[in-house]
């Protein structure tokens, strides 16, 4: 059996019997007065260990919020991405320019006629989709919108709407005036 380290300086002639028996004794009393007054000894290691766990929780937890959102972004982009390249319109095949604005600059597609009177209608939206554009139904445009707004570059209900909001000085300009029932152009 294993000898004690109080035993083993003993041995070694590193501690004398009577300090050794003055340090139990002192070691005894004090345990006995801990335990009839419960003092309870708090062990400051123990407490900044469990300090350094939550700490350690804390950061995980914020860590795993953070990677939650990117695949949640992630996630977001991927559907846009599938939802352009399952609908997308043909683009580029007429000679019909169709103009648009994205971040104040005026782009231009070339379309046919029928694709540019459906964008004008409100039919089919112009998207933003990686480096170009590209020309999708209304409905899908509505569910890239929900995702993410900037997306959407060129919406024909949108321009419509934001026109009749601005008052138009022209129309203004002639309500003074009364037009004969009589005219004939």
């Amino acid at each position: 059996m294993a000898l004690s380290l109080q035993e083993q300086l003993l041995k070694a002639g590193l501690a004398d019997k009577k300090k050794a028996t003055q340090i139990s004794n002192e070691k005894r009393k004090s345990a006995k007065i801990k335990k009839k007054h419960k003092i309870v000894e708090i062990d400051e290691t123990k407490l900044a260990t469990e300090q350094a766990i939550e700490a350690k929780k804390a950061k995980d937890r914020e860590l795993n919020a953070r990677t939650k959102q990117e695949a949640e972004a992630r996630a977001v982009i991927a559907q846009i991405r599938q939802l352009i390249e399952v609908n997308k319109q043909a683009k580029d095949n007429g000679d019909i320019a169709c103009n648009f604005t994205d971040d104040n600059k005026v782009k231009r597609l070339y379309v046919d006629a029928l694709t540019r009177k459906h964008i004008s209608q409100g039919k089919l939206a112009i998207v933003k989709y990686a480096q170009g554009y590209e020309i999708v139904p209304m409905p899908v445009a509505d569910k890239i919108s929900e995702r993410d707004e900037n997306c959407v570059v060129y919406r024909a209900d949108k321009v419509e709407q934001q026109a009749a909001a601005e008052p138009d000085d022209a129309q203004d300009w002639y309500a003074d005036y009364q037009i004969p029932d009589d005219l004939v152009w």
